[in-house]
């Protein structure tokens, strides 16, 4: 055996871990190997990335709980997170010392960590204790090394809000967490402790094996001498029991390496789905790394068949479907979503019957726009659920209801009220959304007086009819595919609506008043208070220009035709901030990654840079996107641009640094822009895979100089998603400097949403 010695500990058994499962580790990297997790963990201005412990979707995260990669401090060691960027719901903290001063340990000052998706290590060095750990998908294991081995370790357990109880090597208990909503923990070490409880006098009070309220915390003294201490525990969000259980199920013995090298096997076949191949290192590890992002949410939350669902308070069998939550919808469906269908179609098409059954489940049976373990917070604009259903539909998916999805999306967009952030029931703004087509904006000086508006986050009338708009042209894709013509005919006719909030002298769209007049004066950089919000949303006027993604077409047209479109979008580009920084981000603190008025940090943007190609100009396309990955997607601390949100913008880098990007979920196909490997190949499953090929390749060669689909001339800066997946080749041979002439014919043009002819 060897004896722990100092920290070199750290290094041996790291690489012992990873050499369990990868011998050539050395000569030779896996994907999982590109993966950092500490990119973007400082951020620009709100929120960072965290360096996420988890599996693929796995219901169990953890991360070392702290402000960002800057913090001083680690509060405890993370047991489980129990929402996107949450904070851990319980917390295990070692110690060595006066049993008196326990209650002083809870933050501890670090040094030699380690992160891998699989694993995570760390000196907690004022205590010289090392701490190893990996996940499962619901149970997770430490290993806890006491340096100064001469006194009597503890563990102390806490739950932020509930109760735990111990007894003899174990300890289990919940927390509480919204909505009525629990989460549960059974707990074991390896070793026996010598007395557990409550903290009294001083000392540990065995009398009082368990403790309940707000921070309640266990005590757990272990033998003089015990040099490591290994816990292993499961979490449930149905019962003690059912953690318990997990914990058996997942982890039956004390051994951090082996769950780890189970962990580091899963993340290389996950993903391993996407091979890449060519000489920028750095590349490489930003797309694993984005890619690994996508993949923390949704969680799947079924735990032996059975789930415990937020929406109805109830636990349900999941009858051979699992149950996922957590998902942002606003920020999913534009890129994690339509990625999902290609590499993960069983998970998109779980995770969708997922969305139905929490709107069977809730009382209005509206279609949730923001699931979270603990239910639909409901927050931001619009209700994209409708989008992932139908790109997942016309992209092939069929393994859910769609008169179902149709009905739980139609109640939504037409019985829930359109302000943002507010689940009550559609009032007389909606009526007069209806009736007028556009969301009302008030007046200059006008009170607001509609009760469903938020106080904070206000009307966002542009960005509400336009996500709206495209809301309902996704409803009525689904209700002419369902055969539901009127229906069908009505939103489809609804979904150009955004001509009502158009302005034909500015080209911009602009806030309406109810009496159909302009809101005048209106600066389209500053205009609308803190993020807009009284006429868009975290953006200004001139990303809100280009928020119409089922009818670019349509919108070229708008903007005075193709030359007119290019200069708009490259004025957007060229507009500076006109402020200095510190003014112009506290009004727009999610308006960030500018490249003049664009936001690359924030999720409406993100379609954007692909939008040259509608105009006949696909190498500014090129341009435009090598050029933002550069800028703002970086192997770095601060290699974010905005708030990451689970894959939301991650997800972005995984479709451009392969060369294409989903414009339009709900259209099945795909822009082309600029790939940045040699080669990429995407596992489709059954034996097929579809490969980018770039002929003449290197780092700097950005142009795309003509291209052949499956062997034949392709002159189109888009292909459909069918030809991806029937499996096959996309060649591109690139260059230095753009040729002008690829794909810039009328016939090249990717297809916009056009009205079904009429009888």
């Amino acid at each position: 055996m060897k004896i722990f010695t100092g920290r070199n500990i750290c290094i041996f058994l790291l690489s012992a871990c990873l050499s369990a499962s990868n011998a050539n580790a050395q000569t030779s990297k896996e994907p999982v190997d590109y993966v950092n997790p500490y990119i973007g963990n400082i951020s620009h201005l709100l929120v960072p990335t965290y360096p996420t412990v988890h599996l693929p979707n796995s219901l169990l995260r953890v991360y070392p709980e702290r402000e960002n990669f800057t913090g001083n401090t680690i509060k405890g060691l993370p047991l489980m997170i129990t929402s996107h960027r949450g904070s851990s719901a319980f917390s295990l903290s070692p110690y060595q010392g006066d049993v008196s001063a326990i209650h002083n340990v809870m933050d501890y000052g670090y040094d030699n960590e380690v992160i891998k998706p699989y694993y995570y290590q760390v000196d907690l060095d004022d205590y010289g204790i090392n701490v190893r750990y990996a996940p499962s998908q619901q149970s997770g294991i430490y290993e806890i090394r006491f340096e100064a081995n001469s006194t009597a370790p503890y563990l102390v357990v806490n739950t932020k809000d509930g109760g735990l109880t111990a007894s003899g090597n174990t300890i289990s208990g919940y927390q509480l967490l919204d909505n009525n909503t629990k989460v549960y923990i059974y707990a074991e070490s390896d070793i026996k402790p010598v007395r557990s409880g409550q903290i009294e006098g001083g000392s540990i009070d065995a009398k009082k094996p368990a403790a309940q309220g707000k921070n309640a915390f266990i005590a757990l003294q272990y033998p003089a001498k015990t040099p490591v201490i290994h816990v292993r525990y499961g979490v449930s969000f149905i019962s003690a029991d059912q953690a318990k259980k997990n914990l058996a199920r997942e982890i039956n013995n004390y051994e951090v390496a082996a769950v780890a090298t189970r962990g580091r096997q899963l993340w290389n076949n996950t993903l391993s789905k996407i091979s890449v191949q060519g000489t920028d290192e750095n590349a490489k590890t930003i797309f694993y790394t984005s890619l690994y992002r996508t993949y923390e949410r949704m969680i799947c939350i079924s735990e032996d068949g059975r789930y415990f669902s937020a929406y109805d308070g109830k636990v349900h069998n999941d009858e051979g479907t699992p149950f996922y939550t957590d998902d942002w919808v606003w920020d999913t469906y534009r890129a994690v979503h339509p990625l999902r269908v290609i590499l993960e179609p069983k998970k998109e098409s779980d995770m969708i019957n997922s969305y139905l059954r929490m709107a069977s489940q809730m009382d209005n049976h509206w279609m949730p726009t923001f699931p979270e373990v603990t239910g639909d917070s409901r927050r931001m604009n619009g209700n994209h659920a409708v989008a992932t259903v139908i790109d997942a539909y016309n992209k092939g998916l069929r393994s859910f209801n769609m008169e179902q999805a149709y009905q739980y999306c139609k109640a939504a967009i037409t019985e829930k009220t359109l302000a943002p952030w507010s689940g009550k029931k559609a009032g007389v703004l909606d009526q007069f959304y209806k009736d007028n087509g556009y969301f009302p904006a008030l007046a200059s000086g006008e009170k607001e007086t509609a009760p469903e508006v938020h106080g904070w986050e206000k009307r966002q009338p542009v960005a509400v009819t336009l996500g709206t708009v495209y809301d309902e042209w996704c409803l009525g894709n689904i209700a002419q595919n369902l055969g539901k013509t009127e229906d069908a005919k009505y939103f489809l006719q609804r979904s150009l609506n955004y001509h009502k909030v158009f302005n034909p002298e500015t080209k911009f769209f602009h806030p309406k008043d109810a009496q159909g007049k302009f809101i005048e004066p209106f600066d389209y950089r500053y205009s609308s208070g803190i993020g807009a919000r009284e006429a868009y949303d975290e953006n200004n006027g001139y990303v809100y220009r280009w928020d119409v993604q089922h009818n670019i077409g349509d919108l070229v047209n708008m903007l005075g035709g193709k030359q007119s479109f290019v200069d708009g979008l490259e004025n957007m580009f060229s507009t500076p901030l006109g402020k200095g920084r510190p003014d112009f981000y506290h009004q727009f603190g999610d308006h960030t990654g500018n490249v003049g008025q664009f936001s690359m940090g924030n999720e409406p943007a993100m379609h954007i840079p692909y939008l040259y190609a509608y105009a006949g100009q696909p190498w500014r396309t090129q341009k435009r996107v090598r050029n933002l990955l550069k800028e703002w997607f970086r192997n770095d601390l601060m290699g974010i641009p905005g708030d990451e949100d689970g894959g939301g913008l991650t997800s972005f880098v995984v479709f451009s640094q392969i060369g294409f990007y989903p414009v339009t979920p709900g259209l099945p196909m795909y822009v082309i822009g600029s790939p940045m490997f040699q080669k990429a190949t995407i596992q489709l499953g059954g034996g097929k895979t579809f490969t980018v090929v770039c002929q003449n390749y290197s780092p700097e060669n950005k142009y795309i100089q003509s291209a052949k689909l499956n062997g034949k001339v392709w002159d189109k800066s888009w292909f459909a998603h069918a030809e991806l997946m029937k499996g096959g080749q996309l060649e591109l041979v690139m260059g230095a400097h753009p040729n002008k002439n690829w794909a810039s014919a009328a016939s090249s043009l990717p297809p916009s949403f056009q009205m079904p002819a009429t009888n």
